[in-house]
């Protein structure tokens, strides 16, 4: 893919602390420098960030995930956006890997916050002209932004790498209703069937899945489960015992977001049906915490060619979430 028609002198590029090696491959695709940024605390703790080059009159991108620890990472953004727009910046776009907060998308106790809500509008207060992000844990989300949003799928990396694979008698399964849909679409581009886990969740920890709806386990030797995001890994030990119940031999299992806190991944590791876990590096795994059965698959070329489409006045409608055909051109 060429870039030969972005001008680096037009555009910024900068990071904050949460995954400055996938902002390096997204800025390596679109063939720009990453600029640096300046990350400080004082003696309070406060942070102290400098963008160490000029913004004025340019389209500047910030890349920051909302990962843990995720309250830091937040600021850091907002501060970052704040700072570009009031050095007059023309354009900036928040580009961020992993939206955290938007599991937190509906009012389902008394006198609680819908926080996806809250933060969307802070990063526009902040000086965000847009936003880019990937697989959001509820498609409601993409509504409380109030500035031009592009939610991007993570799919096409996962058919890449799946698609090498021997698939017969494998089925695609999620954990719970909220995920069926994009399962389905993940499982229609494999030419796989599809289930998912009818899922109740006692608390942030703890769930229970009481069966599984869709499409018949029986006579299937291999689940491919398929999430947006794993934390503690509950849901994936529960719908993986509910599938070897049923006969399933070899477990793989797929997620968008690897955020991997209390154990998770280790947890999900220890099960011997699961042989490997597939991921991506919108959440940063240092190397002290990975498995061997984990593998992590860039979304720096999805980020890029958004970008590059953005920049060009492209459509990139076959990038979203909810795009019919997920494969960039």
């Amino acid at each position: 893919m060429t870039t030969e028609e972005i001008d680096p002198g037009e555009i910024r590029f900068f990071c904050g602390s949460s995954q400055p090696q996938l902002a390096a491959e997204i800025a390596r695709y679109l063939g720009v420098p990453l600029d640096n940024t300046k990350i400080t605390r004082f003696s309070n703790d406060n942070l102290y960030i400098q963008l160490c080059a000029s913004v004025r009159s340019r389209k500047v991108f910030i890349v920051q995930s909302l990962s843990p620890p995720v309250n830091d990472h937040l600021m850091e953004l907002l501060m970052m956006l704040d700072i570009a727009r009031a050095a007059a910046a023309r354009e900036i776009q928040a580009i961020i890997p992993y939206f955290s907060f938007a599991r937190s998308d509906k009012k389902d106790a008394p006198r609680i916050s819908i926080t996806a809500r809250l933060i969307a509008d802070l990063l526009q207060t902040a000086g965000a002209t847009q936003v880019m992000t990937m697989m959001l844990h509820s498609p409601q989300v993409h509504g409380f932004f109030s500035i031009p949003t592009d939610p991007l799928s993570s799919r096409p990396i996962f058919n890449h790498h799946f698609k090498k694979r021997n698939l017969s008698d494998t089925i695609v399964v999620a954990p719970d209703m909220g995920q069926a849909k994009s399962a389905a679409r993940f499982a229609r581009d494999l030419g796989l069937p599809v289930a998912a886990g009818n899922k109740e969740r006692i608390s942030d920890t703890e769930v229970r899945i009481s069966g599984i709806v869709g499409q018949q386990i029986q006579g299937c030797k291999r689940a491919l489960i398929y999430d947006d995001e794993i934390a503690t890994g509950g849901s994936i030990r529960e719908i993986s015992r509910l599938v070897i119940e049923r006969g399933i031999e070899e477990i793989w299992v797929a997620c968008t977001h690897g955020v991997f806190v209390r154990g998770g991944l280790e947890k999900i590791a220890a099960i011997p049906q699961i042989t490997e876990i597939v991921t991506t590096d919108t959440v940063h795994i240092p190397p002290e915490k990975r498995h061997p059965k984990l593998k992590t698959l860039s979304v720096a070329p999805i980020f890029g060619e958004a970008i590059r489409r953005n920049y060009l006045r492209q459509s990139i409608g076959d990038l979203f979430v909810f795009g019919d055909n997920d494969t960039p051109a």
